[in-house]
């Protein structure tokens, strides 16, 4: 497929009431941003991030996280046609299709978007805008269709008519465009509005004007173009993207013991039977095998793979990880930048230290098939526990622990006889 796409992230995003750029704001560990990205990286082979506020440190996210996409830089910000406008200079030979999008709308699915070209192919359209359908669409444009059917414009809430402001079909803001079809527009938009701006929807108008095919696609799901302007909005988003994991999981087989309290990210895979208990905190990308008990209050944190039928206790920390199977994690520990082998246990309280404060540097802790680490344990790494080692509770390992040994550090135990009596007198 000839796709390219374009995403809009140069919106200051005022009511976010924040230093970082909206569109940086994350949802279980990945930003808004990331998650647009994602759905379109299968499918589009180049993508132009619009920038303009904060416009470097988006340009920093991008060119860290994503080797096919790049950014252009919007300034000043004169409005959503504008911004399409400044990739003009780098498609000025480009023959194909290009998708328009929001930064920040995190729940569209790269599947939506599958679907959305493939409409605009069928229909061989030159122009597509996605919509869909509110019960109270209040606030939204409302797309206005032809007795055929195809798109005849969009009308703003302010400029409806009642006949119009009943119309329950809204504009989405996601377009495709056959791109030599279109390009000419953006240089023949004008800022006759209130605002002074150039606006992406006036291509309608223009389309149009110049007799090409112009159509609009329902979206079923509307929640998938929820936009986030606040902190309620990131709350409720996330809210709707886990309600959609955890349905999901549940089918595939997965006990959630409480989808009220857990909470579990769309880049995490877990296998058939296993059970997750509640107030589990599951961010970044995951792989969990079958048949584990992952909580209650567990947090993985990015980078974890679990395989089967291991447990991962209460108030146990994971970041970076890999668990093999048949291991045991018992409560209250964290297990960082690790490789656990299998049937190892982890006693309650064990730390695996990972910082190094003054180089800044994070160093990994191997355990071998078999380990066994008692409770109240400090792993100092870089250290390695070889096979079937035991480690005494209260142990600080600073040093490598060869196979089938026991590692303990503990001072002699004193009991002072009749300590707390005199104390007393």
């Amino acid at each position: 497929m000839n796709l390219k796409s374009v995403i809009l992230a140069a919106g200051k995003g005022t009511r976010m009431k924040s230093n970082l750029p909206k569109v940086l704001h994350e949802i279980y560990g990945k930003t808004l941003l990331g998650y647009v990205l994602d759905s379109v990286k299968n499918i589009a082979d180049e993508n132009f991030v619009i920038v303009g506020h904060h416009a470097e440190e988006v340009e920093k996210f991008v060119k860290e996280n994503y080797t096919n996409a790049k950014t252009v830089l919007q300034s000043p910000q004169l409005g959503t046609g504008h911004a399409v406008s400044m990739v003009c200079p780098s498609l000025e030979n480009y023959d194909g299709q290009v998708l328009i999008l929001c930064g920040d709308t995190p729940l569209i699915t790269a599947e939506t978007l599958e679907k959305f070209v493939s409409f605009h192919n069928s229909v061989k359209s030159d122009l597509t805008v996605m919509s869909t359908l509110f019960a109270d669409p209040t606030n939204y444009g409302r797309i206005i269709r032809e007795q055929n059917g195809t798109l005849k414009c969009i009308v703003e809430e302010k400029d409806a008519t009642p006949e119009q402001k009943a119309v329950k079909e809204v504009n989405a803001g996601i377009y495709c465009l056959n791109w030599n079809k279109i390009k000419t527009a953006f240089s023949q938009l004008t800022s006759n509005n209130a605002q002074g701006e150039y606006y992406l929807t006036d291509i309608i108008e223009w389309g149009k004007k110049n007799s090409l095919n112009v159509n609009a696609y329902i979206l079923e799901d509307n929640r998938e173009i929820f936009g986030i302007n606040s902190r309620a909005n990131l709350a409720q988003a996330t809210e709707y993207m886990t309600e959609k994991v955890l349905n999901k999981l549940m089918t595939e087989g997965v006990t959630v013991v409480d989808p009220k309290s857990t909470w579990i990210s769309p880049d995490t895979e877990i296998g058939q039977d296993t059970v997750i208990y509640p107030s589990t905190y599951i961010e970044g990308k995951n792989k969990i095998g079958s048949n584990c008990k992952i909580g209650p209050c567990a947090h993985l944190r990015g980078g974890v793979t679990v395989d089967d039928n291991v447990k991962i206790g209460n108030f146990v920390e994971v970041k970076k990880a890999h668990i093999k199977s048949n291991t045991n994690v018992g409560h209250l520990s964290y297990i960082g930048d690790s490789e656990l082998g299998e049937h190892v246990n982890i006693g309650a309280g064990t730390i695996t230290a990972n910082y190094d404060p003054i180089s800044k540097t994070k160093s990994k802790t191997v355990l071998k098939d078999h380990v066994k680490i008692g409770s109240n344990t400090v792993l100092v790494a870089p250290v390695e526990v070889d096979e079937g080692a035991n480690i005494g509770a209260g142990t600080v390992v600073t040093k490598n622990i060869p196979a089938w040994s026991l590692g303990i550090t503990r001072s002699p135990l004193k009991i002072l006889t009749d300590w707390v009596k005199k104390k007393l007198d």
